[in-house]
């Protein structure tokens, strides 16, 4: 895993953040562009979420920016408040610990499968600051309510159980 951020490019070279309103779109281009001018892409992120609160792939690219910063405290509260976001749209508790297989359809597109991905990149950020048996828990609750693994949480699953007692924090984002 690398610390590299995530590049997904359509086919008119614009990253895709999925169904986002236009405005908001524009901003999140801009941010990528921005990405080397740390402070300028924050600004264009936040911004975004200002326009857009409820538009998940927000949360997902501030996330991201901070993780890729290796601040991890503020990667955590954003995803965090993006866990309670994408709970509040799909109608299903935001605490993950009191989820269950049952709590929603997590097979659907939209705020279940963002909450899991969301759950994913927590675990994560977990292991980097050496929580890991704040990310074990995690990651078992995301095997119970997604046994099929749908957004590859078993990889980081795998790494935390690799790394044992030799933690080291070192690795990319989820």
């Amino acid at each position: 895993m690398s610390d590299e951020p995530i590049e997904l490019r359509m086919s008119n070279g614009r990253m895709a953040f999925g169904d986002v309103p236009e405005q908001i779109d524009e901003l999140l281009q801009e941010a990528v562009k921005a990405r080397d001018v740390p402070d300028a892409c924050e600004a264009l992120l936040w911004e975004a979420h200002r326009k857009g609160p409820r538009v998940l792939p927000v949360f997902y690219a501030l996330y991201k920016f901070y993780f890729n910063r290796k601040k991890l405290g503020e990667a955590e509260r954003v995803a965090r408040i993006g866990l309670d976001a994408a709970a509040l749209q799909g109608g299903f508790p935001a605490d993950w610990s009191q989820l269950t297989a049952g709590s929603t359809d997590w097979t659907a597109a939209g705020p279940a499968r963002f909450f899991l991905f969301t759950m994913k990149a927590l675990a994560f950020i977990e292991l980097r600051r050496h929580n890991r048996d704040r990310a074990l828990a995690i990651l078992a609750k995301m095997a119970e309510i997604d046994p099929a693994d749908q957004v590859g949480y078993g990889t980081i699953a795998a790494l935390a159980r690799g790394l044992g007692d030799g933690l080291d924090g070192e690795g990319g984002a989820a």
